[in-house]
């Protein structure tokens, strides 16, 4: 019986001393685990926004090993967002619907807003976006479903994308223009703008009656190519922009884009006019045989659409050369311009006013391309393709790092010039329809 006593005394002070060692373990090393288990879940709940600002920040330069502007880029956004909030700082929320009627509207709402559109298919009846901006929401509307009378207007503010290069665009036009006019007289909209893709000789004298000024509704009008009549203060200068009628797309530049070695001098992939510069072009490359160091693919009728294949081609093109060449066609500007700038092939533009009524204006001095010209475009300008020779002589003693540095230049400079058009375009619509406000 004493045995047992003394047996059981032994092994009550053994539980007892096993719960003091559990007890002063979880007082000095419970805390710090406990600390440590609320970091890891903090960890995991910053996971998903960690992947998507790495995403967004990712979703225009790749790889952050071939950025050096990074910082740049970041200081510049920083200082393009304080500069719109501080326009929208004393707002209400704001409302603008694009009405997208111009395959020039893609390049408006994908490329330059970097805004995303539903249905992906570009062949949908009608296709939707939305994206805000300080206080402000912008929308987008397009396709051929997006007809007059035929659509719900949700917003008081509209910009109107429009088609008035030729006769039969701008008959279409003219009905879209009569339409909005209509709103704005029964006072379902209260603001209209409108961006034009104008006439390749600056003829859009129709348009004159819907402005404002003349007793119209278009408060602002935005028109492509050199127009006389840009002034910055009703009438302003858009770029032409890419093709996005041949479904040219938004270009993400990679580490192989700009790293590696391009097989050709130089690329020229149109249409050859005849008794046009083009064609004085095609023979300056063929006597110097430069036409075999560079990818040449002419034909001598305009084809409106591409096919899989020839706009394969003609990304593969862009991609492999290391200078794009932009002889003038009925205009100066071109959609090559811009898609060479997508790839980082330097654009060599021939620097020649074409027939017509375009020219200076009363804020620009140096047509042709008087938009891209003070914004310190990285281009190769020539006035004659007599020119062409020696900058291609030159082009095969440039090494490898300079051409990287320089594609880097370019794409910097096309990024920056899209994300400065972006702030204009809304510091002009919402000052103005703002300033008007009813």
């Amino acid at each position: 019986m004493r045995l047992t006593r003394k047996r059981l005394c032994s092994i009550l002070i053994a539980l007892y001393c096993l719960f003091s060692i559990y007890a002063a373990y979880h007082v000095f090393f419970g805390r710090s685990r406990r600390t440590q288990d609320a970091s890891l879940r903090g960890l995991r709940k910053g996971a998903a926004p960690a992947r998507e600002r790495r995403g967004r920040e990712q979703s225009t330069l790749r790889s952050e090993e071939w950025n050096p502007w990074e910082e740049d880029e970041k200081n510049e956004q920083k200082h393009r967002l304080q500069i719109l909030n501080k326009s929208t700082k004393e707002k209400k929320d704001f409302h603008v619907q694009i009405w997208g009627k111009a395959a020039i509207g893609l390049y408006l709402w994908e490329h330059i807003f970097e805004g995303l559109l539903e249905p992906t298919d570009v062949t949908a009846q009608r296709r939707e976006g939305n994206l805000v901006v300080g206080r402000t929401r912008y929308s987008f509307i397009t396709g051929p479903a997006v007809v007059p009378g035929y659509f719900s207007v949700d917003e008081n503010n509209v910009v109107l994308i429009l088609n008035g290069r030729e006769k039969a665009k701008v008959f279409y036009a003219t009905q879209w223009l009569l339409y909005a006019q209509n709103l704005v007289q029964t006072q379902k909209l209260q603001h209209l703008a409108v961006v034009l893709l104008g006439n390749e000789h600056c003829n859009n004298e129709w348009i004159n009656q819907f402005l404002k000024r003349n007793g119209g509704s278009v408060e602002l009008l935005f028109i492509i190519y050199d127009s006389p009549w840009i002034n910055n203060m009703d009438v302003f200068q858009w770029p032409l922009g890419v093709a996005t009628y041949r479904n040219f797309p938004v270009v993400e530049a990679n580490w192989s884009m700009l790293h590696n070695e391009r097989p050709y001098l130089c690329n020229f992939v149109g249409t050859i006019y005849e008794n046009s510069s083009r064609q004085a072009l095609m023979n300056i490359l063929k006597q110097d045989g430069n036409d075999k160091l560079c990818w040449v693919s002419a034909r001598e009728q305009w084809q409106p659409q591409e096919t899989n294949e020839s706009l394969k081609n003609y990304q593969d093109a862009l991609r492999q050369s290391d200078l794009t060449l932009c002889p003038a066609g009925v205009n100066t500007e071109c959609y090559r311009i811009y898609e060479a700038c997508s790839y980082g092939s330097v654009p060599v533009v021939e620097d020649v006013m074409t027939a017509g009524s375009c020219g200076n204006s009363s804020v620009y001095h140096n047509a042709p391309l008087q938009l891209l010209k003070p914004m310190n475009a990285r281009f190769i300008f020539i006035n004659n393709w007599k020119e062409l020779p020696a900058i291609l002589e030159k082009e095969k003693t440039i090494i490898l790092q300079e051409k990287i540095q320089r594609r880097k230049r370019l794409l910097h400079w096309y990024q920056n010039f899209k994300a400065e058009l972006k702030m204009r375009f809304i510091n002009i619509v919402e000052s103005s329809f703002l300033k008007n406000k009813g």
